[in-house]
């Protein structure tokens, strides 16, 4: 395929015909009239030797190729943005930019609040949008780093692409202050016997994957969305957790819970800032990694606080 030779303006004419299944209402979303929209889906329906958009009753459906296709045209329209706005040379005191970061809500606590501060002082016309991780990343790494300017997350789950690492974090155990059956020390019988309370998207937590190594089947009460929900479903339970110790130490006086060292080596955890390749040279993002890792070593400086058993 020969790039030279393809209209670009057909993509988003593709993503707007496949997402509104109407021409009318494609056209709208274009800025095109209904003819001229008609001859970008018959343009599309040649150069795919497909219809891609079938009559059924008063509305289209997508063909097994349109459907196929719908799933792409997002990613590849918000990656051919991306490379179109690239720029030679950024000044953070005057830009107006909007920087999108996705993240669990522990990297957008520990860290992202963090850069925010930085960001408020050094750039004022600089935005930042953090957006949850969904439980496709594994299988859709490309997808959703095109369609972001990086991901927070840490090693053990994707690799190559390009990354910076920001700082580095320990698990640790979280189990209510008036926990009846445990008391200065957890064991592994502990973590086979007790129930637990876990956060429900794996790739972000290998140290829960890791148990099963140790012949230890976590058994799931309550499964989260969210890191910071997790002391609320231990607290005055007889529950156990895996969290992050930079985040623990975040948890009020009042929480009624309280951290215990893992009773096994759990894998270190080191928070990175990974990107899409396309932003390595892009001067907005340079500055965003610099930036980034002026930050991550101010968090590299900050000692851990010996952990409290109650």
């Amino acid at each position: 395929m020969n790039l030279a030779t393809l209209d670009l303006n057909l993509l988003p004419a593709l993503r707007a015909l496949l997402e509104e299944r109407n021409v009318t209402r494609a056209g709208r979303r274009l800025g095109l009239s209904q003819p001229a929209t008609s001859a970008a889906l018959a343009r599309l329906r040649k150069h795919f030797d497909d219809e891609l958009l079938t009559r059924s009753g008063n509305s289209y459906t997508p063909t097994p190729l349109g459907t196929a296709l719908l799933t792409m045209t997002g990613p590849a329209c918000d990656l051919l943005e991306r490379v179109f706005t690239c720029q030679a040379s950024f000044d953070p005191a005057t830009a107006e930019r909007e920087f999108t970061l996705l993240s669990s809500d522990y990297g957008a606590a520990v860290f992202g609040a963090r850069l925010s501060r930085a960001l408020h002082a050094e750039a004022p016309g600089v935005r930042l949008r953090f957006q949850p991780v969904g439980p496709t990343l594994v299988d859709s790494i490309g997808d959703f780093l095109g369609a972001a300017d990086g991901l927070l997350l840490p090693h053990g789950v994707i690799s190559g692409y390009p990354f910076l690492d920001l700082y580095a974090d320990r698990w640790v155990c979280l189990l209510a202050d008036d926990h009846p059956d445990v008391g200065d020390a957890l064991t592994l019988d502990d973590l086979a016997r007790l129930p637990w309370a876990v956060y429900q998207h794996p790739h972000d937590a290998p140290a829960a994957r890791q148990l099963s190594l140790l012949g230890v089947e976590p058994r799931v009460e309550v499964a989260v969305g969210t890191f910071q929900l997790l002391p609320a479903m231990v607290a005055g339970t007889r529950r156990v957790a895996l969290i992050q110790e930079r985040l623990a130490l975040r948890i009020g006086p009042d929480s009624g819970v309280r951290t215990l060292p893992c009773p096994f080596d759990p894998v270190p955890l080191t928070e990175a800032l990974w990107w899409h390749p396309v932003h390595t040279r892009d001067a907005a993002h340079r500055w965003l990694r610099e930036t980034a890792a002026r930050v991550g070593g101010g968090l590299r400086e900050q000692p851990h606080r010996q952990l409290s058993d109650g």
